[in-house]
This record gives structure tokens, sequence and C-alpha cells, in this order.
């Protein structure tokens, strides 16, 4: 079944993040060639996984448990839903540090932040 990005949202630990326009979550896995002699064609393994976020904001700087806790430096527990809370809900979670913030103005626009993380250990698939 396809998924309405407008249902989508971040969370810190329990609090949802004020005021998110995207986010993103890239999963990756090392390879390590394991072809020997012999072989016409190269063969691989997987190695270990890593995992990468973002999510990009309207600036909220009342939002002391959602944004404002995404500080550069900081660890948190980051939730990335797609769907909503309702039961059976699917989502991706876990431990993150906060490699960098951005936070943007123009003329013609809102104040906006980006927050670029960094998992540190498994990310986890779980249902509401």
């Amino acid at each position: 079944m396809a998924h309405s990005g407008k249902d989508g949202f971040v969370r810190v630990g329990a609090n949802t993040v004020a005021e998110v326009r995207s986010w993103s979550l890239s999963e990756e896995a090392d390879t390590y060639e394991t072809t020997v002699l012999g072989n016409a064609n190269k063969t691989f393994s997987a190695g270990t996984k890593s995992w990468s976020g973002s999510c990009e904001c309207y600036l909220d700087e009342g939002d002391t448990n959602g944004q404002i806790a995404l500080a550069a430096g900081s660890t948190a527990a980051i939730g990335f839903y797609f769907e909503g809370v309702d039961s059976g809900d699917t989502y991706w979670s876990g431990s993150a540090l906060v490699t960098s913030t951005e936070k943007t103005g123009s003329l013609d626009g809102l104040v906006e932040m980006t927050v670029n993380l960094q998992g540190t250990g498994a990310l986890s698939t779980a249902t509401v």
C-alpha cells in the first residue's frame, strides 16, 4: 500500500518534533570482496551495517523537547514515522548522534532548520 508523506513525523524519545517538513532515512551495508582465484565473476559478502537520517523543519524555538533537544553533538532516541500511531502502524527507530544542524532564513520564507543524524547501533523496525 502506498503512503502519503503528509502522515509522517519524527519523534525524539516520546516527543514529536514540531513543524517537520520532511525527513529522510538511509541504511547501508559495507561489502567485502570474497572472490578467489579461478572465479570468473566477483563475489561479495555483507559487512557491518549503518544508518543515517535527517529532518527539515520550520524553526520553533519553543519546541524544547523536540527541535531544541537535537543540538549538534547530542545523542537522542529517534523515531521516523510514515503512517501514524494507530495500532499496527510501522516506524523505524534507533539511537542517533546529531552530527550537524543548519538554520536558514530568507526574505520570502520562514526560518528553517535541518538536522543531520548518524545512527549509533541498530535501526529497528517496529509497529505501534
